[in-house]
């Protein structure tokens, strides 16, 4: 992610973030119709489960059923979750830039994309031009950037270790 993609989207990430968070906190699982479509259409997976008698069927179909559900459970919150722990790293971690620019582009910048403040609002607090909101703009994402490729390098040297 890089700075301009964050000030485009930094509300519809906190958004998402919320939404996720709320689901996560209330999570009951897939829908019972859900399971039974996916095992219409899906093929068994795993271990066969042996065939008995005739009247274990049921027991069996209910064994798998809950497998399935199970699997299907696990699966959709840890997409979730991981989700979830992308979108708060992300965040998190341009709150910290924020922090780390220079001259006033800190509160620049908190007022812009957090406060979701226009360009006339901006000329007006920081008694600039339209033209000076720009370039403001500009060298936030410039020293955005900079500590963006940062931690992209620490990052890979990471994985390549």
């Amino acid at each position: 992610m890089r700075a301009e993609e964050m000030f485009k989207n930094y509300t519809k990430m906190k958004q998402e973030m919320t939404v996720l968070e709320f689901k996560i906190r209330d999570f009951e699982g897939i829908r019972k119709e859900d399971v039974i479509e996916s095992m219409n259409f899906s093929k068994p997976q795993g271990e066969r489960v042996q065939e008995g008698m005739v009247s274990d069927k049921t027991g069996r179909a209910a064994a798998y059923y809950r497998r399935v559900a199970d699997r299907l459970d696990d699966e959709y919150f840890d997409e979730l979750f991981r989700r979830y722990l992308y979108l708060k790293d992300e965040i998190d971690f341009f709150g910290f830039l924020t922090t780390q620019l220079s001259g006033r582009l800190p509160e620049f910048v908190r007022d812009m994309v957090m406060e979701q403040m226009d360009w006339n609002g901006l000329m007006e607090k920081y008694s600039i031009s339209y033209s000076t909101v720009g370039r403001y703009r500009k060298k936030a994402a410039r020293e955005m950037d900079q500590m963006y490729e940062f931690r992209d390098d620490v990052e890979m040297k990471y994985i390549l270790s």
